[in-house]
């Protein structure tokens, strides 16, 4: 009779189980964590060597790790409200797992944590984006004249406006930004849109719900804000040009008013040199934009 080789399916099994390791980004986060006594670290460099070395090891053995941002303040809490003794490695691991479920997390794919660790960053900014403005969509509520869900017709109306700025672009990458103001912060999104080789628009599906969630923010609210597109393309010259959000639609901006945008410096007022190779233009026609499907009266 042949003999089991248990060890063997063993590590089989582990290659096959996902991780998920809680990540402390920052000095600040590092030291609060140093608080607790069964937290054995002395220095964050060190801290991340160390989680480096680990990733390394991990990915040699064919097992995929996920980061996630590992925040002190949160931790606190969960292990208020679940009732575990924060000062014990179980109920970081418990922490970590939730983690992994609804919180912000990337993928560990050989590179640096020194790449790995922004990218992580502009993940969980990403995530409460978009957590924040769909709250506030969602606490609109019905109109009081006609009882439409007045979030969701605007995110309607903002997924058709995005639909429309995307087919009206030349050729090329795409770089987008919108930003609406309002209390009590202002909210900023990107969205990568680039063609690859099949001629085809690449979109973050994570990006595109943020973007989207939040110019919708600003339509259903009709705060002040804009979106401003670029285009790159091989051979050409980079193409910049946007549109200010005026009540519920989107109103083009003249060539001088994106030079002028571009071209001051947003704290100091002082006027920024043109990139070269630049040209800053009016818009395309949205083609119909006045009436698009959304919440209208």
């Amino acid at each position: 009779m042949a003999r089991t080789d248990h060890r063997g399916m063993r590590r089989v099994l582990r290659r096959e189980i996902a991780g998920t390791i809680g990540l402390l980004t920052d000095e600040h986060d590092f030291r609060a964590m140093r608080r607790y006594r069964t937290f054995t670290f002395d220095d964050h460099p060190t801290y991340l060597h160390q989680i480096e070395a680990l990733l390394r090891i991990r990915a040699s053995e064919g097992t995929h790790t996920t980061l996630a941002l590992f925040d002190p303040e949160e931790y606190a809490e969960f292990c208020t409200g679940t009732g575990l003794d924060p000062d014990h490695p179980a109920s970081r691991t418990r922490f970590t797992a939730e983690l992994a479920a609804t919180g912000a997390t990337i993928p560990y794919d050989g590179r640096p944590l020194t790449d790995l660790v922004p990218a992580l960053v502009d993940e969980a900014v990403r995530q409460a984006t978009w957590e924040y403005a769909s709250t506030l969509l969602a606490r609109l509520g019905p109109c009081p004249t006609c009882g439409e869900d007045v979030g969701r017709a605007a995110f309607t109306r903002a997924a058709h406006l995005l639909t429309r700025i995307l087919d009206t672009a030349p050729p090329g990458d795409r770089h987008l930004v919108c930003s609406v103001s309002g209390p009590p912060e202002t909210l900023v999104t990107v969205l990568h849109a680039d063609r690859n080789a099949a001629g085809t628009t690449d979109l973050d599906e994570a990006e595109t719900l943020e973007f989207t969630s939040v110019l919708a923010l600003g339509l259903a609210t009709r705060s002040p804000g804009g979106l401003v597109m670029r285009t790159s393309a091989p051979g050409n010259p980079d193409r910049v040009y946007g549109w200010r959000l005026r009540g519920d639609t989107l109103a083009p901006l003249t060539a001088g008013e994106v030079f002028d945008a571009y071209c001051t410096d947003i704290e100091s007022g002082d006027l920024i040199s043109p990139e070269s190779d630049v040209d800053y233009c009016a818009p395309p026609d949205l083609g119909g934009q006045d009436t698009p499907p959304g919440h209208h009266h």
